[in-house]
């Protein structure tokens, strides 16, 4: 597992060695959408889901996603996670239902993540 912040970016190549050695072609990952980090690289994102849970995240900012970094334009982010299933939350799915939380994702993803 690594944790991703504005001084620690990461690159799509490292992106593409994370899925090579763990799912092929994803890399999972979990966002904290109020702290602008993220962390990469586990066979669960309830692991990653703890990581940022033991740095001081709060449950309703933390957002399941996953990377496809031979795709980088509109594939590159998919909104899929078990930890995203909040129905007491209003999120009702296992996507992010909230498009301005997706918009949030999005930009704090597209901020660490570099070609």
């Amino acid at each position: 597992m690594k944790t991703i912040d504005i001084n620690n970016k990461i690159s799509i190549e490292e992106l593409k060695e994370m899925s090579e050695n763990r799912f092929g072609d994803l890399v999972k990952a979990v966002v904290d959408i109020e702290k602008e980090i993220m962390v990469v690289d586990a066979e669960l994102h309830a692991d990653q889901e703890k990581a940022l849970l033991e740095i001081g995240s709060q449950q309703q900012n933390i957002w399941g996603i996953n990377l496809y970094p031979d795709d980088i334009d509109e594939d590159f982010i998919e909104f899929d996670s078990m930890i995203n299933l909040r129905p007491s939350w209003g999120n009702r799915s296992r996507g992010v239902d909230n498009e301005e939380i997706q918009k949030k994702i999005k930009i704090i993803v597209d901020s660490l993540v570099f070609v």
